[in-house]
C-alpha cells in the first residue's frame, strides 16, 4: 500500500477516504509543520498532500526523500511551491482548480461591498450600539454604475464579473490576452495595466501569483487609479505592496481596502488597523464545506490518477 503524508488537517470524510486508500500519515493537531519536520514526516512516503502553508522551496525539495513523486497541493495556487526544484527531482506537482471558483468569488463581491460600504465601521458601531440615523451617517460608495477592474479575468474574474454585472457595475479588464468576445459578455479589454487602473473605481485583484505579479500594486501603480477609489484583494497577499497601499489609504487616494489575502499571513500590517475603511478577512475565500470537500476530493484524485498512471490531468510542472 502506497504511503502518504498529508500536512494538514482535512475535514473528516476526506481524511476516512485517505485512509481507505492509503496508509496514511495525518495531521491530527493541525501543527505547521517546520520544513524541517515536514522532511522528517516524509520519510518512506510516495507523496505528500500539501496545503498553501507548506514552504516548499528549493532547499526543502532538495532535502525529501527519494521516494517522494508526487505533491499533490490542496488549493488552486501552487506559489509555496518551487516547480522548477521539483522537476528537476521528477517529483510532480498537481493542485485543485476549478473546484473553489463559486466560493471565492463569492468573497471577491463582499470584498467589493464590505469596502465600499463601509461595512468594518457599521459592525462596530453595531456592536457597541453607538450610531443614530442621520442623513449622512456612514455614506458609502453605491456600486450600481460604478467601473469595475478586474485584474486576471480567469474563472474567478469572470465569475465576479458576472456577479458585479448583475449588480450595475460596468466590466474593465486586464489579462495576459483577449478574451474571446462571448466569454467577455460585454466587458472592456485594457492590453495595458495602467489603461485599466484608470479606469477603475474599484479594483479586484484576482491574477495568480508568480515572478511577474508579485508587488504589481505598488506605489507606482496605484496612481494610475482615479482618486478615491477602492482597492480589493482575493488573490494572494504577495501581488499588493501592503506599504504601498497603506500610504494610499493614508493620504485619501485611496477610500477602502478589501483584503481576503495579504503578505505574512495571518500577521497583518498594523497599518491597516489605523484605517476604519479597511475591510478584511481571515483568507475565508474557499471557506464553505461544500469547496474545502471538494478540493480535497480533486487533491486525493490527483494523487490517485499518478498512484495508477504515472501522470495527472492537473499536474502545473
Amino acid at each position: 500500500m502506497k504511503k502518504i503524508l498529508v500536512t494538514r488537517r482535512l475535514l473528516q470524510s476526506n481524511e476516512d477516504r485517505l485512509k481507505d486508500l492509503y496508509d496514511v500519515k495525518l495531521n491530527s493537531n493541525d501543527e505547521l509543520y517546520s520544513q524541517q519536520k515536514l522532511i522528517e514526516m516524509s520519510e518512506g512516503c510516495d507523496g505528500i498532500l500539501s496545503a498553501l502553508t507548506d514552504n516548499l522551496d528549493e532547499q526543502t525539495i532538495n532535502k525529501l526523500p527519494d521516494s517522494i513523486k508526487i505533491l499533490s497541493n490542496f488549493a488552486v495556487g501552487f506559489g509555496n511551491i518551487d516547480l522548477n526544484a521539483a522537476k528537476k527531482r521528477n517529483i510532480i506537482v498537481t493542485n485543485t482548480p476549478e473546484v473553489l471558483t463559486d466560493a471565492t468569488a463569492e468573497i471577491g463581491i463582499l470584498l467589493i461591498l464590505g469596502a465600499c460600504r463601509r461595512a468594518s465601521e457599521g459592525i462596530e458601531d453595531a456592536k457597541a450600539s453607538n450610531w443614530k440615523w442621520s442623513a449622512d451617517y456612514l455614506i458609502g460608495k453605491q456600486l450600481t454604475g460604478t467601473r469595475l477592474g478586474i485584474l486576471g479575468m480567469g474563472r474567478i474574474g469572470k465569475k465576479i464579473a458576472k456577479i458585479a454585472r448583475s449588480l450595475g457595475m460596468i466590466i474593465h479588464y486586464h489579462n495576459r490576452s483577449k478574451l474571446s468576445s462571448d466569454k467577455e459578455e460585454g466587458a472592456i479589454y485594457h492590453k495595458e495595466l495602467k489603461s485599466l487602473l484608470s479606469v477603475s473605481d474599484v479594483l479586484s485583484v484576482c491574477c495568480p501569483a508568480s515572478k511577474e505579479t508579485i508587488n504589481l500594486i505598488n506605489k507606482e501603480t496605484l496612481e494610475y487609479l482615479p482618486k478615491g477609489a477602492v482597492v480589493t484583494n482575493v488573490a494572494r497577499g504577495d501581488i499588493v505592496e501592503d506599504e504601498a497601499l497603506i500610504d494610499a489609504l493614508n493620504r485619501r487616494k485611496v477610500y477602502a481596502v478589501g483584503l481576503d489575502v495579504y503578505k505574512g499571513e495571518p500577521n497583518l500590517n498594523p497599518g491597516y488597523l489605523k484605517h476604519k475603511s479597511a475591510f478584511i478577512l481571515p483568507h475565508l475565500g474557499s471557506a464553505t464545506k461544500e469547496t474545502r470537500t471538494a478540493m480535497a476530493n480533486l487533491a486525493i484524485d490527483n494523487l490517485e490518477e499518478f498512484l495508477k498512471t504515472g501522470n495527472c490531468k492537473n499536474k502545473v510542472n
